[in-house]
């Protein structure tokens, strides 16, 4: 199970892992890491009220579907999974799940990682983060510009 895709609402995580798991059991898999991002409440000293993220589509499905994809054929990695809300998400919501099934625990965490951090670099999705001292767009891993009114 290799896929990657944009979302609307929210995931049923057990269940994800569940069929991961059931598919990968058999292959040797015995290790699965999952991580949520979920949406900040604080950032910089400032409330946020909400976190808007827009998607050029059907552009950015591709991209993380071909990030997990890519993983087919990694020595121990038995699937991956990208799952990314799009949509305006109030603090503590969740915003991607990252899963990743292995033959091992240390081949899922590092694989894990990895695919973060390509899915916050790679596809066009747009971050637009709304905080009592105004709007921001966040660019890569945390930059935030001041949005022009």
């Amino acid at each position: 199970m290799f896929e990657g895709r944009m979302i609307d609402g929210k995931v049923d995580l057990n269940a994800v892992a569940m069929e991961l798991m059931a598919r990968t059991a058999g292959e040797g898999g015995g290790a699965l890491v999952a991580f949520v991002g979920f949406v900040k409440g604080l950032v910089e000293g400032e409330r946020v009220r909400s976190l808007n993220y827009e998607a050029y589509e059907p552009y950015a499905s591709r991209i993380l579907d071909e990030i997990a994809k890519g993983y087919r054929g990694r020595p121990g990695v038995l699937g991956v999974v990208i799952l990314h809300r799009r949509g305006e998400l109030a603090p503590g919501e969740p915003t991607v799940y990252i899963l990743v099934a292995a033959k091992d625990r240390k081949t899922a965490f590092a694989v894990a990682s990895e695919v973060l951090e390509r899915v916050k670099r790679e596809p066009p999705i747009f971050k637009l983060e709304k905080r009592e001292d105004g709007e921001y767009w966040i660019v890569g891993d945390g930059i935030r510009l001041k949005r022009a009114r």
